[in-house]
């Protein structure tokens, strides 16, 4: 049951009207054309995106997950592989590991960023290990300077799950431009958001590119429609939704600089219990969400529920707790439990306003107390 709060979560809704005339016009011209599948739209939005990341290649599919899965099955990972994966992030990264057939090992993560902890990778490694997921989680980019020398020393793939930093950079490099390839959602409400589900793989690797193109299409051969030469799956971006993210990666900066500039007034206005996630000083976050880290969650959720103020968990169940993936979970991840039991998500997106971060952090200093 929808419920309607004076400050909403994500505002999907006033999202969308930021770009409503260029919306309706690209609906005007799918419909003229009559191709829904494909066609020009498709190859402008995976130029466009590719040059933006900073990559050669681009490849839309049909959502986040599947550009995960089509990258580690383009790689040849699969039974016999462990694909090492941080504890804290979206199930959808594990999933795509199991797809293929390979093992999760799961890793802590570092406690003022909650993303990887490069020294757990280190620990990890082992000679099963194929690839380590870099997963850019909360609009930030992973330790770059301490996981790229790593997985290089030991000659394993650094695969990016990139699904919350459209935009995102680490000492200058662009989210997707660093790692064999990345994988991008385009869920309504991340970044660069969809009018439904999809998804992109971006690469400098062409032979890489065209096998996940390959992949995704049926497996069909380049060289001719009829003939499969591999055993692929339908997993393509409607044309439709590639014209929309045309229109609306042209003001994505412009969105991603208004989140930064909110979470700033976050860090300026919060009451000292209630601790922001750090961002690394080489890193530019996107701010997809806006993370904190309370003494008392029971007390803050229900301050807010009271104010009409959205919010959300991500994760409260780490995966290694997930009952799905209860078989791979072999050790304690004392970092990614205790934050799983404090985080909470407040409300951010680029219509949010200055008073409404203010009247959220007077809401949190009261719940808090003296």
């Amino acid at each position: 049951m929808l419920t309607t709060t004076s400050i909403p979560f994500l505002d999907v809704r006033g999202i969308t009207d930021l770009v409503r005339e260029d919306l309706d016009l690209c609906w005007e011209r799918v419909l003229a054309d009559g191709r829904f599948i494909g066609g020009p739209e498709v190859e402008t939005f995976e130029a466009r995106f590719a040059e933006y990341c900073g990559t050669e290649h681009c490849v839309g599919v049909a959502n986040g997950t599947d550009a995960l899965e089509l990258i580690l099955a383009a790689l040849d990972i699969g039974p016999g592989d462990e694909v090492i994966v941080p504890a804290n992030t979206f199930v959808a990264t594990v999933e795509a590991v199991c797809a293929v057939g390979a093992r999760p090992r799961f890793v802590d993560v570092r406690a003022d960023t909650l993303e990887v902890d490069p020294d757990a990778v280190a620990a990890a490694i082992g000679p099963r290990t194929a690839a380590v997921m870099a997963v850019h989680l909360f609009g930030q980019m992973v330790d770059l300077d301490r996981l790229v020398p790593l997985v290089r020393r030991h000659g394993i793939a650094l695969v990016e799950d990139a699904a919350q930093a459209h935009g995102a950079r680490f000492g200058g490099r662009r989210a997707g431009s660093v790692g064999v390839a990345a994988a991008f959602s385009f869920y309504p409400g991340k970044n660069l958001g969809a009018l439904g589900d999809g998804g992109a793989v971006v690469s400098d690797d062409a032979a890489l590119v065209t096998r996940i193109r390959q992949l995704a299409n049926h497996g069909r051969a380049n060289q001719g429609h009829h003939l499969h030469e591999l055993r692929g799956r339908n997993s393509r971006l409607d044309t439709l939704q590639a014209a929309l993210l045309t229109a609306k990666l042209r003001r994505l900066d412009e969105d991603n600089a208004r989140r930064r500039s909110l979470m700033q007034r976050y860090r300026e206005r919060l009451p000292v219990g209630c601790v922001s996630v750090a961002q690394h000083p080489r890193a530019e976050s996107v701010h997809h969400l806006a993370v904190v880290q309370v003494p008392d969650r029971a007390a803050a959720t229900a301050a807010l529920d009271a104010a009409g103020i959205g919010w959300g968990l991500h994760y409260p169940v780490p995966c290694h707790r997930q009952p799905a993936f209860a078989e791979f979970a072999e050790d304690r991840l004392p970092v990614t439990e205790n934050a799983a039991e404090r985080i909470l998500s407040l409300p951010m997106s680029p219509t949010l306003t200055v008073a409404q971060v203010d009247r959220v952090s007077d809401v949190l200093s009261r719940a808090a107390g003296p």
